[in-house]
């Protein structure tokens, strides 16, 4: 599924590109979203009725509650309802067995599943609609009178797939002008690029490490076998996530659209609080606007915020995934940024910064431990693995053997996921315009050995398809 979506990009963006720059301004929009549909009809057609019927849905809300008549309270009934259908499709699809299965369980029932396969970007589209509700209701962005240019800003085939999340009012004055110089285009190219690069060279070839070592029985494991092994599944899943966001970003600059940043070193963070303004940036952001301050954030009192931000991060995980392991993992990260809150970040303070950055990267490895295995009892025998608590030696020669053939790879991920913008500044200044050519040189390489590794590669996961 993975191959075949990224090698029909690299066949559909050309064909894309020719019509949409072809074409008069007045229907470019109207060409990115026929092309979009083509381009999710790829991975699954029979959900673009859904994504249609979400599409018309919400612009019919939206001009509904742009009407001039209409009183408070009809304007909230419109917001409600709005929320409701968008919440009811998304629990249908994503939620329902596991709540059959749940209830089967509990209840001794026996329910038949719905077995529905999981409609690609619903997450994400849904999100994104139902924050152009609440911008319309606050007052924030108008209700969009063209259906065409709504539904572009809904079914855009850059970011449908894994985000980022893209508010309304961000793109808004976008879908109605935006121009592209040179510069941006090849800004454009580069980041895709990159992103690409990200994804089938770095995460790809470290996620067959963590496919090895979590394959194995976990009772099994010495020590630093399960370290190495999240470790490896820490950077498949950040490279392989901010990759993508990449070639989103990227080919928006294409077209015109300038989308938010998705991440931002989020491995150089010194504490959680820190590593949540780094990581899924459109997530957290979303659910900061059109949740936690709704609720009343912390202007109501410290019982208040407490019971806010646990809401926010219990929500947060069930958004990544139908799976108790999922909620734990949210409610995991909900905890510690209340402890760091009140106590944590004023003890960090005073904490060389080594400590600082140890503190976060043991507790980040621990919760990806939460977010990587869905059978709760794994995580536990995980865990108890990376804590010496299975009664394994520390390393045994397989040990040595994963960390010495993935030595190099390691060592280049490591650099990759730290910040270097002073660096690359001073190097471009050193170069001066030689370094303009160096780049496109080193562009062309980097697609050149990505293509030729997605061609031969059978090992092409992507984490973020499946939320």
């Amino acid at each position: 599924m993975v191959f075949s979506s990224l090698l029909f990009l690299f066949l559909f963006l050309p064909v894309v590109l020719l019509l949409y720059y072809c074409s008069p301004w007045r229907i470019r929009n109207l060409v990115l979203f026929l092309t979009s549909l083509v381009f999710y009809a790829w991975g699954e057609p029979v959900y673009i009725v859904l994504m249609l019927v979400s599409t018309l849905t919400d612009y019919g809300f939206g001009r509904l509650l742009d009407g001039p008549k209409l009183g408070p309270a009809k304007r909230k009934a419109v917001v409600a309802a709005s929320i409701a259908v968008n919440l009811a499709l998304l629990s249908y699809f994503k939620y329902a067995d596991f709540l059959i299965g749940n209830l089967n369980g509990w209840l001794g029932t026996d329910i038949p599943l719905t077995e529905l396969a999981l409609p690609i970007g619903i997450s994400f589209y849904t999100f994104q609609s139902m924050s152009y509700i609440v911008d319309i209701y606050r007052g924030t962005a108008k209700a969009q009178r063209n259906w065409i240019d709504f539904a572009t800003f809904v079914a855009l085939f850059p970011q449908l797939v894994a985000g980022p999340i893209v508010h309304y009012k961000a793109v808004s004055e976008q879908l109605r002008s935006r121009k592209v110089d040179a510069a941006m285009f090849a800004e454009g190219v580069r980041r895709f690029v990159t992103g690409l690069a990200k994804k089938v060279l770095l995460a790809n070839n470290i996620g067959l490490l963590w496919h090895t070592i979590s394959a194995a029985d976990a009772g099994t494991l010495p020590v630093m076998t399960a370290w190495l092994g999240i470790i490896a599944f820490a950077f498949q899943i950040y490279f392989d996530f901010s990759g993508y966001s990449d070639m989103a970003i990227g080919l928006g600059l294409m077209f015109g659209f300038r989308f938010n940043e998705n991440f931002n070193k989020p491995y150089a963070a010194q504490s959680i609080t820190d590593f949540w303004r780094r990581w899924h940036i459109s997530l957290s952001t979303w659910f900061r606007d059109y949740v936690y301050i709704p609720l009343g954030g912390n202007r109501k009192g410290p019982s208040n915020q407490l019971r806010n931000i646990l809401i926010v991060w219990t929500l947060t995980g069930i958004w990544h995934g139908a799976s108790w392991n999922f909620l734990l993992w949210g409610l995991y990260f909900g905890v510690i940024l209340i402890f760091e809150k009140w106590i944590g970040l004023s003890l960090l303070e005073r904490s060389p910064r080594w400590v600082r950055h140890l503190y976060a990267a043991l507790l980040i490895l621990v919760g990806w431990v939460l977010f990587a295995f869905e059978d709760l009892p794994e995580v536990g025998r995980y865990l108890a693995a990376m804590f010496g608590l299975a009664g394994q030696p520390l390393w045994n020669g397989e040990t040595m053997y994963f960390a010495y053939t993935n030595a190099i790879l390691l060592a280049v991920l490591t650099v990759a996921a730290l910040p270097y913008g002073k660096l690359r500044r001073l190097a471009a200044d050193g170069l001066g315009g030689t370094g303009d050519a160096l780049r496109m040189v080193g562009c062309g390489a980097l697609f050149l050995l990505s293509v030729s590794y997605l061609v031969d590669a059978t090992f092409n996961p992507f984490l973020y398809f499946r939320f």
